[in-house]
């Protein structure tokens, strides 16, 4: 059963794009670290040359130094319905903490029941991801956290509206200027979104068995998962999912041997061709994380697989070319399953009271507010 962490203050879905083989990559451990017989593994040497353990700490981010006061109010907007134009949606509406960083849907629910493009990816670890959205179009998660509050299918906000709503509270015009010491008017747009930013950046999940496995601990994985491992490896899967977050380090054709099924990568939605206007970014995304992966379906960016196995097999065919035999993709999703590390524990805010000035709720659907 995974254990909860508490958050340190001071701090999707599946769409493989396996194309290469990584049979010959192994490294020494690490130079500080006694040589055991179980340092010695070769597949646990291979598997550090390939992915680094989720760390228990966020990192600093560029630009945007974390402070407790800072990330206390990236959590409360993280959770305040209120940047929302309706009052109902919050970034954890989507990125649910209490189930994986998502919401377990094909396709976000957003203003006014509108179903939103995509399956939201999970925010854990999305600190460590090279950009932020399916297709990349958000460099960091600052920027991504704008987003969302304008788009008219999720929180159908404005950026005027949503700071004329945190300025009407007082305790937000203290904790902003807590948060951005020495500022004249810190409750800003981009400062709400840098405050998120730090917030998110706490959501760690260290401590997997995979980790424990990386860090030396032969015994942390069973041999049905050390050959899933092993297979993940070998048929070239590391390719596309490496590094901290095993994923969310590039671009990558889903369908880079043969396209999968309409329904799986519908045609209208050509991914990060869209940011780029490039042909060789026709159906390219970001490669997701496959941390935490059992606890997040439905998988792929159109959220049309829920059974892990079947991503798998999708996988399989689509990047690969093969057709994994059940006991492949079994021992597979079993080392899958060695991916979940120990949740963030997130105490549930106290938001401050409206006020009189505060913009109330407009539901209307089809107009941004005031249109």
């Amino acid at each position: 059963m995974t254990h909860r962490t508490p958050v340190l203050l001071w701090a999707a879905s599946l769409a493989w794009g396996c194309g290469q083989t990584a049979e010959d990559t192994s490294s020494g451990a690490a130079d500080a670290e006694p040589v055991t017989a179980e340092t010695q593994d070769p597949l646990i040497q291979q598997a550090r040359a390939l992915f680094e353990a989720v760390p228990h700490t966020p990192p600093d981010l560029e630009g945007n130094p974390a402070t407790p006061a800072k990330v206390e109010l990236g959590k409360m907007l993280f959770f305040e319905p209120r940047l929302s134009s309706s009052w109902l949606i919050s970034c954890n509406t989507c990125h649910n903490l209490g189930m994986g960083g998502v919401d377990l849907l094909e396709t976000s629910i957003g203003h006014g029941w509108q179903k939103g493009p995509r399956n939201a990816p999970t925010v854990l670890n999305a600190v460590f991801n090279i950009a932020q959205f399916w297709d990349g179009r958000a460099e960091d998660l600052a920027e991504q956290a704008q987003g969302p509050v304008q788009a008219g299918v999720e929180m159908n906000n404005t950026p005027d509206r949503a700071i004329a709503t945190l300025k009407s509270m007082a305790e937000y015009v203290r904790r902003f200027g807590e948060a951005f010491p020495g500022e004249s008017d810190p409750v800003t747009f981009d400062n709400m979104a840098l405050a998120i930013e730090v917030f998110e950046a706490t959501l760690l999940t260290p401590d997997s068995r995979f980790d424990q496995f990386l860090n030396g601990d032969g015994a942390a994985l069973s041999d049905t998962e050390k050959e899933g491992l092993a297979h993940f490896i070998g048929k070239g899967c590391t390719a596309c999912h490496s590094g901290v977050n095993v994923g969310g380090t590039g671009y990558f054709p889903f369908g880079l041997v043969e396209a999968p099924d309409e329904e799986l990568r519908p045609a209208e939605d050509r991914g990060r061709y869209a940011v780029t206007n490039t042909d060789t970014d026709d159906y390219v995304f970001k490669s997701p994380s496959l941390r935490n992966i059992e606890l997040t379906p439905p998988y792929f960016h159109s959220g049309k697989v829920w059974d892990l196995a079947q991503a798998v097999e999708v996988m399989g065919t689509a990047q690969l070319g093969q057709e994994l035999s059940p006991d492949e993709v079994s021992a597979i999703v079993a080392f899958l399953r060695t991916l979940t590390g120990d949740q963030p524990a997130v105490e549930y805010p106290i938001l401050p009271p409206q006020s009189a000035d505060t913009p109330l709720p407009d539901v209307s659907v089809g107009t941004a507010p005031g249109q």
